[in-house]
């Protein structure tokens, strides 16, 4: 075989560890001086940094705090009465002051709600935390998901530059044998002139690279919440979850238990449900106990003590207002099943999905993949023998390239999903 072919079939072997030698001496470069060497590490940033998580933070503070006072008691009243304090009948004339006129009664009440109205509205602001809780992880659950998501677009802008500059490599290789063979009258000069060709197609494409590989930079800086132009280290490689922790029924299990707007909807039914007994307890009266000293020159002469309940007598009113709280219980039930219904439906795309990406990557990996490498090296014998034209030995070589491109693909589709699977599950696998 002639020495001009031996590099590139030694090329095309090496290709692979190449790839991972150079993207494990960047990652490792950079890993030390920018973060996003693993998503992980991204995750724990948004995590710590996103302002809204932390606004979702704080609202679950605000919603905590409600709960006491909804239990509590509400404040006592007190009512200062002047009696006889001026007119022509004041012994004291014009004088306001405790204790002059005719006297001063002090009235001091505190109502009581009736029994169980302050245990269900303790309910209800607890059942109003757990739905803030709910918000705030589906918000974490979504904001996870779209950093997974980026991030894995993030790998394949960067994989494929790798590659298509590894092909260039390649093809510079094929130009120089073309152009050996030229020199020495084998080849026509359009074999030499289509090598060209092909690295300036090919360098096109790695600038179209360089602004795809900007663009998923700015939106895995927007998902994460930091300024878009923030560095971010090359991701390394993307995450291999183990076949037994894709079981069906044990993930739709996992989403009936953590998902996080099932746990938000659960909770809106549960705060209807208490909203409904408490309107419902609200057929019958609060009770207000008062106390009422009265004072005279100086002194509390007189004692009195009063009962007041308010009268639920707008029946009307009432049966409306139980008539709302029954239809938006009933209504929060239904929202729970529809969105049951989803969850389930989107799990189950999502994992046909997933799957149907790793038999892809495998039919790529172990079948496509080296047949293309046997028929590369096929046409460069054949080309090297003057037995295969310039043109085949192109296609043979673009073959490898797409079937590569194709496996990162594959991959990268695999990640997007299981970032949908845990984003539905509540929980990262």
């Amino acid at each position: 075989m002639n020495r001009q072919l031996l590099p590139i079939l030694a090329l095309v072997v090496m290709i692979p560890l190449t790839q991972a030698k150079a993207a494990g001496l960047s990652g490792a470069t950079q890993t030390a001086l920018v973060p996003g060497a693993n998503v992980q590490e991204l995750l724990q940033w948004a995590d710590t940094h996103n302002p809204e998580l932390a606004a979702m933070r704080y609202e679950i503070d605000a919603a905590r705090e409600r709960i006491l006072p909804a239990a509590s008691l509400p404040d006592p009243t007190l009512r200062a009465t002047f009696m006889d304090f001026a007119g022509p009948g004041a012994p004291d004339g014009f004088n306001p002051l405790p204790g002059k006129g005719s006297g001063t009664q002090y009235r001091l009440g505190q109502t009581f709600p009736w029994w169980g109205k302050r245990d269900l509205r303790k309910e209800l602001a607890t059942a109003e935390l757990e739905q803030v809780k709910g918000r705030r992880g589906a918000t974490v659950a979504e904001i996870h998901a779209r950093i997974k998501s980026a991030y894995a677009q993030y790998y394949q802008a960067v994989a494929l530059k790798k590659l298509n500059e590894e092909i260039l490599h390649l093809l510079t290789g094929l130009e120089s044998t073309a152009q050996v063979r030229y020199a020495s009258g084998l080849v026509p000069q359009q074999d030499v002139i289509r090598a060209q060709v092909e690295k300036t197609t090919l360098r096109a494409e790695i600038i179209n690279l360089d602004t795809e590989h900007h663009h998923a930079m700015t939106k895995l800086n927007v998902a994460l919440g930091r300024p878009q132009l923030a560095p971010i280290a090359e991701p390394q490689a993307l995450r291999r979850i183990a076949p037994e922790k894709l079981d069906g029924a044990t993930l739709q299990e996992k989403a009936a238990r953590a998902n996080p707007l099932l746990a938000t909807q659960s909770a809106q039914v549960s705060a209807a449900d208490a909203n409904r007994r408490l309107v419902e307890r609200n057929r019958y009266p609060d009770v207000t106990l008062m106390i009422a000293p009265t004072q005279r020159d100086g002194n509390i002469d007189s004692w009195e003590a009063m009962v007041e309940i308010n009268l639920p007598i707008r029946f009307d009113t009432r049966r409306s207002q139980e008539s709302e709280a029954a239809a938006m219980l009933a209504a929060a039930k239904e929202r729970q099943q529809a969105i049951e219904n989803l969850v389930v439906g989107n799990l189950q795309e999502s994992l046909a999905a997933l799957e149907a990406a790793g038999r892809q990557e495998q039919l790529i990996t172990d079948t496509l993949l080296p047949q293309a490498e046997l028929t590369f090296r096929s046409a460069l014998a054949g080309y090297e023998n003057g037995e295969v034209d310039f043109a085949t030995m192109l296609d043979a070589q673009r073959a490898i390239w797409r079937a590569k491109q194709d496996r990162i693909r594959a991959q990268v589709e695999q990640e997007v999903r299981l970032a949908e699977i845990e984003r539905i599950i509540g929980e990262a696998l």
